[in-house]
């Protein structure tokens, strides 16, 4: 992608961590503001609101060429005055023979100077960006996460067979179901989005699995009963309590388990509960599942997300959601606490397709990324400037540059388990096998994943599928 050179005075889309783009003019610091080191960026001012940031180039877009793009893609009032104040920039410009007046440090009619107001320089993890808050909403709550905030639906809706079901994007606040809330399985996913449902006001029951043979998950179920929690016995009393219950757990086994085990969900079944599978399985076990909800009665959603740990935790996970239509309906402010858009897909198995998938490309090209990691290692090239240069190119992502940054520093915690990513490309391969189809670039992935479990990187995030390649 070839680089876009900018200057003062150029209108931009400038994107800032993981807020969405929004329409701004590259300007001048104030000469005591220092740039920040190791950084190629500009100093940038946003429309509609008196908010400037440095901005990596990268993050840059030129205003005009991807003014259709961008407007497609956000919606919302205070982005539509923010694309207003633009236009209303280059009308006024215009009038003025092209050239622009700054108000800056003008004198008065009596020729003194106006004292001008301090600049807000916002940072990527910063919790207040007025130029994404519109002041008619209602004061958020205290616990409300600035993500539920931001966010803005950013899917082209068009096609009947998706739905996008986040109001948040337009209302800004979540009015949370009046409908009990059971949670059944609290890790790396699990906890992350309980958090966001308690936040936003959900009355929610949580068990987990392991409590009796971790000891530090009973501590773990202790915060959530801190932060307003209540603590189920077995998944069979969770489901008897609550009028919708979610589970979250790694595999098939452990989503039939839950279901068909002693006290398990089934037993606590009634007509007209609803059961609400996130867990990334195949669409047979989705099926199963399905069947036997029903056949008490009980009203059936799969619902696996897209994300990972830090992902979920910040509540801007990508649901995929399949089966009743009316349990996804009464799943909205969940869905909207927890993720930053859903996905509706029809019938009970496309969500459970479409995720493995999904986590198959995703696994594939980790894989692929740790092979040029090393490769540019073995062949005398700098790992960081392979980096840099890819976070210039058409293939920069945060999920690159996360995942990248990790595996230079030697930093495995787990965002997303290792072992989980095999095994959603080993049922992927399955996937393909059932319908004929071949998987080669999957396959040759799950084999240095595979490599990489031997070698006891399980518990470590997928990153340390790098590991295979240099024992």
């Amino acid at each position: 992608m070839a680089t876009v050179h900018l200057r003062i005075g150029d209108l931009v889309w400038g994107k800032l961590g993981r807020y969405p783009p929004w329409p701004g003019k590259v300007v001048s610091p104030p000469k005591d503001l220092k740039k920040p080191r190791g950084k190629k960026c500009h100093f940038v001012k946003f429309f509609g609101t008196e908010d400037h940031a440095w901005i990596k180039v990268e993050q840059l877009k030129p205003y005009h060429p991807h003014k259709e793009e961008m407007i497609k893609i956000n919606k919302g009032k205070r982005f539509q005055q923010a694309v207003d104040a633009v236009e209303d920039f280059l009308k006024k410009k215009e009038k003025q023979g092209g050239k622009e007046q700054s108000s800056e440090g003008k004198g008065d009619s009596k020729g003194k100077k106006t004292p001008t107001k301090p600049l807000k320089i916002l940072e990527e993890d910063d919790e207040d960006l007025s130029a994404l808050k519109d002041p008619s909403e209602k004061p958020a709550s205290s616990m409300e996460p600035i993500s539920k905030r931001l966010k803005i639906v950013e899917e082209d809706t068009r096609s009947p067979s998706i739905q996008a079901a986040d109001s948040t994007a337009i209302n800004g606040s979540i009015t949370p179901t009046d409908k009990r809330i059971g949670f059944l399985g609290l890790g790396l996913m699990g906890s992350g989005i309980v958090s966001n449902l308690l936040k936003m006001g959900h009355v929610v029951t949580v068990w987990n699995r392991t409590v009796e043979k971790v000891p530090q998950d009973n501590q773990h179920c202790d915060l959530f009963i801190q932060e307003g929690a209540r603590l189920g016995r077995t998944p069979a009393e969770v489901v008897s309590l609550c009028d919708i219950t979610f589970s979250c757990v790694s595999d098939p086994k452990a989503a039939r388990d839950l279901v068909l085990g002693p006290s398990g969900v089934l037993q606590g079944i009634r007509p007209g509960k609803c059961y609400v599978e996130m867990s990334t399985v195949d669409p047979e076990t989705i099926t199963e599942l399905s069947q036997v909800i029903s056949s008490r009665g009980g009203r059936f959603l799969e619902a696996p997300v897209a994300g990972s740990q830090q992902v979920s935790n910040e509540g801007m996970l990508v649901i995929l959601a399949a089966g009743d239509r009316t349990v996804y309906e009464d799943c909205s402010s969940c869905f909207q606490a927890m993720g930053k858009t859903s996905f509706f897909l029809g019938e009970v198995g496309n969500a459970a397709r479409m995720m493995l998938i999904l986590n198959m490309v995703q696994g594939s090209f980790m894989a692929t990324i740790a092979e040029g990691l090393t490769l540019a290692q073995a062949t005398g090239q700098s790992q960081h400037t392979f980096l840099d240069i890819l976070s210039q190119g058409q293939m920069a992502s945060t999920f690159v540059d996360q995942k990248c940054q990790n595996i230079l520093q030697g930093n495995f915690k787990p965002d997303y388990y290792l072992k989980h990513i095999q095994k959603d490309l080993r049922l992927a391969i399955s996937m393909g096998d059932t319908a004929n189809h071949p998987t080669p670039m999957a396959a040759a992935a799950n084999e240095v994943y595979k490599r990489a479990k031997a070698l006891d990187q399980s518990d470590n995030d997928m990153s340390a599928v790098y590991r295979a390649y240099i024992h």
